[in-house]
């Protein structure tokens, strides 16, 4: 405690808010009180040069108190004596503040209602006015008041910032509610308007209670009014990204107009594959055959020609047809060119006008692959086919195609005029296209086997053509079964002659009725029907109508021939005969012969 510094008393339950001293006592009582041990009272300090400001009003008139009578204010002071030595701190209350100041007390802004008038504190039960918090340095110390007995506390409204009111006297009857002076400026002190442990007090009239503040004091949204936000900030940012992806598409295809590109034009290509494909599709097929076709240029002293063929055996053996070879005669020239392009001069080994098939052979060649052969007799309508040929001298011409028809009954050629050159087949039917050129080529299955030996074609203006017209393909072709092709070529190597099978009947060609009639008289004109020819064997006579094949029915004398050239010398048939308007079925066996 510093030497002369008084220290601050209670505040004065008589209106003295702040003296720190007792009211005046008589001076017998200072007296004793001055010489109790330990205990005394301190006057009121009056020396304001040393940095206190008393808080008390200067009169009693000012501070609304009365002294109590018989009291002298002017009384000499009593002696001082301190309780204990003095502090070398300056510890509070008694000095300066030091390093163990206590802290200040909470103080809790006061509420602000609706109408912007500030809310006092509360005062306490017993109506003793909160002291005031001690004065910081350089700043002026509020004048406090002091309540006075028996009066209501103060009512909301009042503005703490303003001037405290004055206590009234006693019996003077209290308003119940103060209203706020006009002309009284608001506080500026947030802490005034803003109470966070009192809400404002509703009354009637006021203005309604605002929405909770921010940090930065802003209303907080309603999560209809976040929505609608969003919405819009939403809308504004589709349309700006509108803009700009137009404006940005609208620049670039400008550019591109003007300029005709970005750069060098890139197509979209697919990348490379393995050059291999599936053994029983058509390029399968094709990759397998084509080495064992060839193609052959043939020209003779009056006419030439193209046309193609496949290797038979490793001894350079090739299958053709007859009209391919025949304008080559006995002194022209045939030349075959392989798919690899070499080329070899051939020969003719045999060939058969009837069935419309010739052998030729190359000699000095080698590395020939073979064509393996099928069986035509295993081939249904339906089955996919592949026809490979030189048309109009393309070589290795592929196409495609399915089997049409089985055992369809053509004849071709017949320029010659005498017949010797007309033959006769039953022939496999193909929607393949087949034209001039193709004349001798394979006729494949799905396992690029030989099935048939493509002859000739149908053309829409010349009927049937072998080749030498310039006809195309309108989808109907026709080949040699293999099965009779392969006999007829086995007989052309070995013998360089082929035989066909005969009934050893003479027919009336020129019978329009349904089946094939046995003519009057034969070709020589001898009989029609050979003695002790097959068909003299059965039974058969002129004037008979043939109108069936082991079953088949046939409706003029070429198909009649067609059915028996299917079969070999030596096979059995059965036969329908119609004779004198009665049906009878008959037997023989089929004869050999040499020539036509």
């Amino acid at each position: 405690m510093n030497e002369g510094k008084p220290a601050q008393g209670p505040a004065s339950p008589f209106g003295d808010a702040g003296g720190g001293y007792e009211p005046d006592r008589s001076a017998a009582a200072r007296s004793d009180a001055a010489s109790s041990e330990g205990d005394f009272e301190l006057r009121r300090p009056e020396d304001v040069a040393e940095g206190t400001v008393s808080t008390a009003p200067a009169s009693a008139e000012e501070s609304g108190s009365v002294p109590a009578a018989g009291v002298a204010s002017d009384a000499p002071p009593a002696a001082e004596k301190p309780l204990h030595d003095p502090d070398p701190y300056s510890t509070p209350p008694y000095g300066e503040p030091g390093p163990w100041a206590p802290a200040p007390p909470v103080q809790h802004p006061a509420a602000t209602p609706a109408n912007g008038t500030g809310i006092p504190a509360a005062t306490p039960a017993n109506g003793t006015g909160i002291p005031a918090p001690a004065p910081q340095h350089g700043m002026p110390t509020p004048t406090p008041v002091a309540p006075v007995p028996g009066a209501p506390p103060p009512t909301h409204g009042t503005d703490p910032s303003g001037p405290a009111p004055t206590a009234a006297p006693p019996g003077t009857p209290t308003p119940a509610h103060t209203p706020p002076t006009p002309d009284t400026p608001p506080s500026t002190n947030p802490w005034h308007r803003y109470d966070p442990w009192a809400a404002a007090a509703a009354r009637p009239g006021a203005a309604p209670t605002p929405a909770p503040l921010q940090q930065t004091g802003a209303a907080v949204l309603t999560q209809e009014q976040r929505h609608r936000r969003g919405m819009k900030v939403l809308l504004v940012g589709m349309v700006l990204v509108a803009l700009v992806s137009g404006g940005v598409g609208g620049a670039v295809g400008a550019y591109l107009e003007r300029n005709g590109g970005v750069g060098e034009v890139e197509l979209p290509q697919a990348g490379k594959e393995p050059a291999g494909r599936a053994v029983d599709s058509v390029a399968g097929i094709a990759a397998r055959a084509l080495p064992s076709v060839v193609t052959l240029h043939v020209s003779g002293a009056d006419a030439g020609g193209t046309g193609t063929g496949f290797v038979l055996d490793d001894r350079g053996h090739i299958l053709t047809n007859n009209h391919v070879v025949e304008p080559a005669g006995d002194d022209g020239e045939i030349t075959v060119t392989f798919h690899s392009g070499d080329t070899a001069k051939a020969e003719v080994v045999g060939r058969d006008g009837g069935y419309d098939l010739a052998v030729v052979r190359v000699r000095g060649v080698s590395g020939l692959e073979p064509l393996p052969l099928g069986n035509s007799d295993n081939v249904q309508v339906g089955d996919p086919v592949v026809a490979i040929g030189a048309p109009f001298d393309l070589a290795g011409t592929v196409t495609s195609g399915i089997i049409s028809a089985k055992e369809r009954p053509i004849t071709a050629g017949g320029e010659s005029g005498d017949g010797s050159d007309v033959s006769y087949v039953d022939a496999l039917q193909t929607d393949a296209p087949i034209n001039p050129g193709n004349s001798g080529g394979p006729l494949l299955d799905a396992q690029a086997r030989v099935i048939g030996i493509n002859s000739a074609i149908r053309s829409a203006d010349s009927g049937s053509d072998l080749d030498g017209g310039q006809a195309g393909s309108i989808g109907l072709g026709f080949a040699i079964p293999v099965n009779q092709g392969k006999r007829v070529a086995e007989e052309l190597i070995s013998t360089g002659k082929a035989t066909h099978p005969v009934i050893g009947v003479t027919l009336d060609m020129n019978y329009t009725g349904d089946g094939a009639r046995v003519g009057t008289k034969g070709n020589d004109g001898g009989p029609p029907v050979t003695r002790n020819g097959p068909g003299d064997k059965a039974g058969i006579e002129a004037g008979d109508v043939i109108t069936e094949v082991d079953g088949q029915r046939i409706h003029s004398g070429e198909e009649l021939i067609v059915k028996t050239r299917a079969h070999r010398p030596g096979d059995r048939l059965k036969l329908t005969v119609v004779r004198d308007g009665k049906e009878r079925t008959i037997s023989l066996v089929l004869g050999s012969s040499d020539g036509d």
